[in-house]
C-alpha cells in the first residue's frame, strides 16, 4: 500500500486464495507467503527479485517505527557485528514470538579482506530479501553504501535442518566513496587531531608553543597506554566446588564430546551425565544452530548462540542457551548456558524455581519480564481480533441499514422517512388536487372460503408484485394494501400535474397484470375491479410502532366508492377524474348516471384504454426508458434535496408551488397492514356505508 497504493492492494487482495487481513501474532503459512508474491509479480509486472528486495527495505523500515529502532542499532558498531548478532536478536525475540522461525546469518571474511556473507533458511526462494535488508541497514545505521552479489546457491551441507544456503560477497563503500578500511583510518585521525586541539585550550585560552607539542607528545602517548592488554593470574583463584556453585548450569566436554565437568543444577535435572564415559549428544540435542553434532560444528559456528534440548521425559523438556568457548591448552569445550524459558508456566512445567538460578543469571529477569511482555501481546491479540470482528460487523451492519432504508423507503415517501430518521416531526400536508386509486379482487371472499390460505397468500403475492413494478414505471405512490384491495395515488407526496394520467395508465397496465394472474378456484385468469376519483386530500403520518403515510379526506371515501360500485374488468371513473382525462386521449365511455351509497346520484364512466400509447409503454416494457409524462408548469420538478414539498400545496395568489423531483423508487414490498377504523356515518353530514376503506376528514 505505501509503494503502490491502496488500490494496487485491493486488487491484489480481492485475487482468489489471497486474504485481505492479517493478525501480528498470528502463524501463517509459507505457502501464502508464496502466493502472494507471485500474485503480487504478476500484478506489477516485475521480477521476484525486486519485489523481494523492496519487502526487504521495507521490512527494516517497519521493524524500526514498530519500536525495535534502539534495539537494532545497539547490535554492532559496523556491519560485521550487526549481521553476527542477529542471530542473538532472533534468539531473543523467540522468547515472545514461540513459533518464529528465523533465518540464520554468518560472517566470513576472506584472506583477501572480502567480506562473505552466509545466509541460511526453510523458505527456499526468499533470500533476495536479505539486500533489502542489509542496504537499508547500512544505508541508516552506518552511512555507507552495500552491494551484495550472490556468489552461490545450494542445498545446506553444513547445517541441518536449514533448506537453504546463499553466499552473498558483500561490498561496503561509505558515502565519500572510501572502503571501511579507509574510513575507519580517517575518522580515527579526525578524533585524534580533536582531541588535539581539546587539550591544546587551556581554561585561561592559550598555551605556549612547547606546551601545545608536549601536549601532542603527551596525547599520542596516551592514546597507547589506553590500549587494552588484560591480565591473566599464574593460577585460577577459584576451587572446583566454587565455581560449579556459581555457575550451576555450565558443561565442560572434550573433542569426543565426553562431558568432563558439570554445574551442580544440571547434575540435578540430567544426572545422566555424571556416569561415567558419558558423551553429551547421548544427553543433548542441538536446536540452534542446526549444525551436526560434533566438535568442528561447533567450533565452526562458535560465534553463535546455542540452544540445547535433553532428553528427558515426555512431560518435560529442558531447554539450556547459552555460549560455547573453546579451552585450546586443555582441548575441551566450555559451555556457559541458562535454562531457556518463556514464561513462569514454563518455569513450573519443567520443575525449575527461580531459586535454581544464580543470581547473577539474567534469567530471572527475562522470565520476569517477558511474563508481563506476554500478557501485553495476549491483549493486543485480543484487540485485534475484536478490531476485525468489529469491521465485519460493521460491514453487516451497513448491509442491514441499506435493507431496513429500503424497506422504511417501501413503507414512507423518501423525505418523510429522512425527517422521521432525523428526529424531526413531520406535519400533515394539505393537496389541493390529486388522483386516488382503488381495485379488488372479484369474488375474493369465495376463493378465499374454498381455498387453502396459502393459495391465496401466493396469488396476492404474485398480484402485488406486479403492480408494485407498475408503481414504479407511472411513478405514482402505493399507499397500502388491506385484503385484496390496493391503493395508490398520483400528485401526493409529490404534487405533479399529470396525477390522473399517471393513476389511468396504472389501472390500464393493472387490468394487463392481473390478467397474468391465476384464480386458484376456477385456473382461470383474475378479474379486478378499480375506481378513481380525482380531489383534495390530507397526507400525514400516523402512529409511533409502525408509523403509516395516510390520506384523509371525502376523495378517500369516493375513490372507494368508486371501486365498490365498479364493474368487474372495468375501470370506474368519477366526473372530477373524468375532467382530467377527457383531453388527454383516452378513450373513455360514459356509464350514466347511478346510485353511489352515501353520495346519492352520481354520473360515472369507463376508461376503456389509452390509443396514444402501446401495450408494451403501458406495461414498462419498452427499452430506452421513455418518458410517458411531461410537467408543463417551468420548474415544477426538482430534485427532493434541494426542496421537499410545501405542507400547503397552493400560494396566496392561487397559483401552484414548484413541485419536488421524486426520489429513486426503493424495492417494492406487498406490506399488509390491519384494516383502518371505519367511517363514522353518525359524525359526517353526508352518509356512508361500511365499505369505506379510510376514515373521513371532516
Amino acid at each position: 500500500m505505501e509503494k503502490f497504493g491502496q488500490e494496487t492492494w485491493d486488487k491484489l487482495s480481492s485475487l482468489p486464495g489471497v486474504q485481505d487481513t492479517f493478525m501480528t501474532y498470528t502463524v501463517y503459512d509459507d505457502i501464502l507467503t508464496i502466493r502472494l508474491v507471485q500474485e503480487a509479480c504478476s500484478l506489477l509486472g516485475v521480477p521476484a527479485e525486486v519485489l523481494l528486495k523492496l519487502f526487504g527495505e521495507h521490512f527494516f523500515t517497519f521493524c524500526k517505527q514498530a519500536g525495535y529502532d534502539t534495539m537494532l542499532r545497539t547490535l554492532g558498531g559496523n556491519l560485521v557485528e550487526f549481521i553476527g548478532n542477529l542471530d542473538a536478536l532472533h534468539s531473543y525475540l523467540a522468547l515472545s514470538y514461540q513459533e518464529m522461525n528465523a533465518p540464520s546469518f554468518r560472517v566470513e571474511m576472506t584472506d583477501d579482506g572480502k567480506m562473505l556473507l552466509h545466509y541460511y533458511s526453510d523458505r527456499k526462494g526468499l533470500y533476495h530479501i536479505v539486500p533489502g535488508i542489509m542496504e537499508a541497514v547500512a544505508r541508516d545505521f552506518f552511512d555507507s553504501q552495500v552491494s551484495m552479489v550472490v556468489l552461490n546457491q545450494s542445498e545446506e551441507d553444513e547445517r541441518t535442518g536449514k533448506k537453504e544456503h546463499v553466499v552473498f560477497l558483500v561490498n561496503q563503500t561509505n558515502q565519500a566513496g572510501k572502503t571501511s578500511e579507509e574510513q575507519d583510518s580517517t575518522c580515527t585521525e579526525e578524533a585524534f587531531f580533536k582531541k588535539l586541539r581539546d587539550r591544546c585550550v587551556s581554561p585561561a585560552g592559550k598555551k605556549s608553543g612547547w606546551d601545545l607539542i608536549r601536549a601532542g607528545v603527551l596525547s599520542k602517548k596516551g592514546s597507547h597506554q589506553r590500549t587494552f592488554i588484560p591480565c591473566y593470574p599464574d593460577k585460577l583463584w577459584m576451587e572446583e566446588k566454587a565455581f560449579c556453585d556459581a555457575f550451576p548450569f555450565h558443561i565442560v566436554f572434550d573433542e569426543n564430546l565426553k562431558v568432563r565437568q558439570t554445574g551442580v543444577n544440571i547434575q540435578k535435572f540430567v544426572p545422566g551425565l555424571q556416569a561415567v564415559e558419558a558423551t553429551l549428544d547421548q544427553h543433548f540435542t542441538i536446536v540452534h544452530p542446526q549444525v551436526t553434532f560434533n566438535i568442528e560444528s561447533i567450533r565452526k559456528f562458535i560465534n553463535s548462540q546455542f540452544v540445547l534440548k535433553a532428553y528427558k521425559d515426555k512431560h518435560t523438556v529442558l531447554k539450556l542457551r547459552g555460549q560455547m568457548l573453546w579451552m585450546d591448552s586443555l582441548g575441551c569445550m566450555l559451555y556457559l548456558c541458562s535454562p531457556k524459558l518463556r514464561s513462569l508456566e514454563e518455569l513450573r512445567d519443567v520443575g525449575l524455581h527461580l531459586s535454581d538460578l544464580a543470581q547473577h543469571d539474567v534469567t530471572r529477569d527475562l522470565v520476569l519480564l517477558n511474563q508481563q511482555r506476554l500478557a501485553e501481546m495476549e491483549l493486543t491479540n485480543q484487540l485485534e481480533r475484536k478490531k476485525e470482528e468489529l469491521r465485519i460487523l460493521s460491514r453487516h451492519l451497513e448491509d442491514e441499514k441499506q435493507k431496513t432504508e429500503t424497506l422504511l423507503y417501501a413503507m414512507l415517501p423518501r423525505h418523510i422517512a429522512n425527517q422521521l430518521k432525523d428526529g424531526k416531526s413531520v406535519e400533515a400536508g394539505e393537496f389541493e388536487v390529486c388522483t386516488v386509486l382503488f381495485s379488488d379482487v372479484v369474488t375474493f371472499t369465495n376463493i378465499c372460503a374454498i381455498c387453502e390460505p396459502i393459495h391465496i397468500v401466493h396469488m396476492l403475492n404474485s398480484m402485488y408484485s406486479k403492480f408494485d413494478r407498475l408503481t414504479n414505471v407511472h411513478d405514482i405512490y402505493k399507499v397500502e394494501t388491506i385484503g385484496d384491495a390496493y391503493m395508490v395515488v398520483g400528485g401526493v407526496p409529490v404534487p405533479t400535474e399529470t396525477h390522473a394520467h399517471r393513476v389511468a395508465n396504472f389501472a390500464l397496465a393493472m387490468r394487463i397484470a392481473a390478467r397474468e394472474v391465476t384464480n386458484p378456484v376456477t385456473g382461470k385468469p383474475i378479474q379486478i375491479r378499480v375506481g378513481i376519483h380525482t380531489g383534495p386530500v390530507l397526507a400525514g403520518v400516523v402512529g409511533e410502532k409502525m408509523p403509516r403515510y395516510c390520506l384523509f379526506g371525502d376523495t378517500v371515501n369516493t375513490a372507494s366508492r368508486m371501486e365498490s360500485h365498479g364493474v368487474p374488468d372495468r375501470i370506474h371513473l368519477s366526473a372530477s377524474a373524468y375532467r382530467c382525462l377527457k383531453d388527454a386521449g383516452f378513450d373513455i365511455q360514459e356509464r350514466g348516471q347511478i346510485e353511489v351509497k352515501g353520495k346519492g346520484q352520481m354520473i360515472t364512466y369507463f376508461l376503456l384504454g389509452n390509443p396514444m400509447l402501446s401495450e408494451d409503454s403501458i406495461m414498462g416494457r419498452e427499452a430506452g426508458g421513455i418518458c410517458l409524462y411531461r410537467e408543463e408548469l417551468p420548474g415544477l420538478r426538482q430534485k427532493e434535496s434541494d426542496k421537499e414539498p410545501d405542507v400547503r400545496m397552493e400560494t396566496e395568489d392561487g397559483t401552484a408551488p414548484p413541485d419536488p423531483a421524486r426520489s429513486a423508487p426503493a424495492t417494492p414490498f406487498a406490506w399488509d397492514i390491519t384494516p383502518p377504523y371505519q367511517t363514522n356515518d353518525s359524525s359526517c353530514s353526508a352518509p356512508a356505508d361500511n365499505n369505506s376503506r379510510l376514515c373521513v376528514l371532516l
